[in-house]
């Protein structure tokens, strides 16, 4: 049924097409008229739901390892998929993730542990998403955007291409302290313009926006229109 595939999990729906050269480890739950493309990884402990198509090259399950990191990798063996995902090729999902319904990760985007990911969401092409961050549903990440570790994302949130975000003030100086060590939250409704740079520990609260290549250092207030760098408040905006 799988031919030159690697198939050790029993726990397959029905009309599901798994292509030459993929690998499914034991203890896998695949739903229903589920597409896994050639060259595709999914490790143990992974639930993808029904109508998923996971595309070429694409690693599931990823152990968080590196002999050089400040931080000790926490998490669990698991990741969730819901139904009607795409996930891009050579897309890296790593374990301890929850990635909701309807959402599509771009080509090469990866997620790191411990994040959660809404539904109805767009990770673009080589988005990249940090450890223990939480996005909301509706969300839009744009290409090649960098998302740090202990970010906060809500809903409705538009976020430019090359945005980068940043969690600690001492640039690695001063190792790795949990409650120090926090990257933006961005509120409801928020939109980055392209090449910003969000910096750690700041509020962006509802509905305001990020003009193209600001640096944000401090809090922005709802509705707030910021731009330049450092990134101050031009006007306000309303939102009905």
């Amino acid at each position: 049924m799988y031919s030159k595939a690697i198939v050790q999990t029993d726990d397959i729906g029905d009309n599901v097409n798994i292509m030459e050269f993929a690998v499914i480890r034991a203890g896998v739950r695949i739903g229903n008229n589920v597409i896994i493309h050639p060259f595709v990884v999914i490790e143990s402990g992974v639930v993808i739901g029904d109508n998923v198509e996971i595309f070429p090259g694409s690693y599931i399950g990823k152990v968080p390892r590196g002999a050089a990191l400040a931080r000790q990798p926490q998490f669990i063996k698991q990741v969730t998929i819901g139904e009607n995902c795409a996930i891009g090729p050579n897309a890296v999902v790593y374990y301890d993730v929850e990635i909701g319904a309807n959402t599509l990760l771009g080509d090469g985007a990866s997620v790191r542990e411990q994040c959660r990911i809404g539904s109805d969401c767009i990770l673009s092409r080589y988005v990249t998403v940090n450890y223990a961050t939480t996005i909301g549903n509706n969300t839009k990440i744009m290409d090649s955007t960098h998302i740090t570790g202990k970010c906060s994302i809500g809903d409705n949130v538009f976020i430019s291409l090359c945005v980068g975000s940043t969690n600690d003030n001492a640039i690695g100086k001063l190792g790795y302290e949990e409650t120090r060590v926090v990257g933006p939250t961005i509120a409801n409704g928020v939109a980055v313009g392209a090449g910003a740079m969000l910096m750690p520990a700041i509020i962006i609260h509802e509905n305001a926006i990020v003009g193209a290549g600001s640096v944000v250092t401090r809090d922005v207030p709802a509705r707030a229109v910021v731009m330049g760098s450092p990134a101050t408040i031009r006007k306000y905006v309303c939102v009905d």
